[in-house]
């Protein structure tokens, strides 16, 4: 049994059995945007998590498969892949024929670029069908973990739909660009949307990545960012930090690759602060400003398929 380094164990969470929770907690990672650490956040939040205990389920649902890359696995020399699931009809293709063991603890449900035809492959289903297919297939998979990550694609597609419909809980990755405010806002109304669509609830968070306090800049958008989200927004921020980039080339989570960086402490303490949040609220998915989006978000992709009548 491995130990964990004492600068990753959280503050005021006491270790516990692995059946200490009695259900999985699902998390969508989601930004429809790249390079805000969507990919970096799901790796290295699932490493932290696992590092402290935890039985966690990573599941790349990027046609890019960079959350499989990033864990040492080359999507193009396994066998099946997460499309291998999601493809079939529901209930006939169980998860755990994909996942891969990566480290005690530690699970990958792989990508690969054939994800990236999932959608015109689940084009003739109803639109709550169509949703449902991840939600189904982690159904199975509870019993085994107490957490799952879901790597969404940087857009709102089918995948990330799924993705939405299959957790409860939603972590938006946001660096802090000249559009971040704008980006966050947006893409929080979107999701906000799209779960009303398909008559769901999630709780959403927002966390501040590459960080920079040595500029007024970055923390004067940090300021904005928690003056607009308030309690959505994580008190935990990742720093900018070198070390994570070198953790992804040498395909490992930052807690095991280098566990007294800055970055290996960044995300134990969103780990700490992920697991203490154990009651989930529901949030209004419902505001004037998605009635306002509504009116202009393309989701032509998420109308149900005419009937064979016409």
């Amino acid at each position: 049994m491995q130990l964990v380094p004492a600068e990753l164990q959280p503050r005021g969470v006491e270790p516990r059995t692995s059946h200490a929770i009695s259900s999985m907690r699902t998390i969508a990672i989601v930004n429809h945007k790249g390079g805000c650490g969507k990919t970096t956040t799901a790796v290295n939040l699932a490493g932290c998590l696992a590092a402290q205990g935890r039985r966690v389920l990573l599941v790349d649902a990027d046609p890019q498969a960079h959350a499989t890359l990033a864990l040492g696995i080359n999507p193009d020399a396994i066998d099946a892949n997460l499309y291998d699931v999601l493809a079939e009809p529901i209930g006939s293709a169980r998860l755990e024929d994909v996942v891969l063991p990566v480290r005690d603890g530690l699970d990958l449900a792989p990508s690969g670029i054939a994800l990236g035809a999932l959608e015109p492959r689940l084009a003739g289903e109803r639109l709550e069908r169509r949703s449902e297919h991840l939600a189904a297939a982690l159904a199975g998979a509870s019993a085994r973990y107490d957490f799952t990550l879901i790597d969404c694609p940087p857009n709102l597609g089918i995948l990330t739909l799924g993705a939405l419909r299959a957790a409860r809980e939603a972590i938006i990755p946001v660096e802090m660009s000249f559009f971040a405010i704008d980006g966050v806002q947006r893409l929080h109304e979107a999701v906000s949307l799209l779960c009303e669509r398909i008559k769901h609830t999630v709780r959403m968070q927002i966390l501040a990545t590459i960080f920079d306090g040595r500029t007024r800049f970055c923390r004067e958008t940090l300021a904005e960012l928690r003056q607009l989200f308030h309690s959505q927004c994580f008190d935990t921020v990742i720093r900018s930090n070198v070390t994570l980039r070198e953790a992804a080339k040498r395909r490992l989570p930052i807690a095991w690759y280098a566990p007294t960086a800055n970055g290996a402490s960044d995300y134990a303490a969103l780990a700490a602060e992920v697991q203490a949040a154990h009651t989930v609220q529901r949030v209004d998915l419902r505001s004037e400003s998605s009635n306002r989006l509504s009116e202009t978000l393309d989701l032509s992709r998420f109308t149900d398929p005419p009937s064979a009548s016409g």
